[in-house]
């Protein structure tokens, strides 16, 4: 199973950036999937979630700093999610990571799985 991120780069703060994660392998059945970040010096922290379709059969969860802001979405057929962040501050750079909790075999064997993470910085 491998995770990949793409979408990061340099923004001015009042800015927009859209990540986009997509995850392959031998992929059975995913719970939910969710983006965190990390700072230098600082912990990884949540900073948005979604299960199911995020409407409906699902729930779209957000961290208080960047709710309003940040909108998480899910591409269930395509097993990609995306996050769309708008309104960017400085406090909002740091490395994005994609997360997926996911059953690869098919036996509810759900575990976690990670992406490498990509680059956000907002930066005049």
């Amino acid at each position: 199973v491998q995770l990949v991120e793409s979408g990061g780069g340099l923004v001015q703060p009042g800015g927009s950036l859209r990540l986009s994660c997509v995850a392959s392998g031998s992929i059975a059945s995913i719970y939910a999937m969710s983006w965190y970040r990390q700072a230098p010096g600082k912990q990884r922290e949540l900073v948005a979630a979604i299960t199911g379709d995020g409407h409906g059969d699902g729930h779209a969860w957000y961290g208080d700093t960047v709710k309003g802001r940040f909108t998480i979405s899910r591409d269930m057929d395509k097993n990609m999610v995306y996050l769309q962040m708008n309104n960017l501050k400085p406090e909002d750079t740091a490395v994005y990571y994609c997360n997926a909790d996911l059953d690869p075999t098919g036996y509810s064997d759900y575990d976690e799985y990670w992406g490498q993470g990509t680059q956000v910085t907002v930066s005049s």
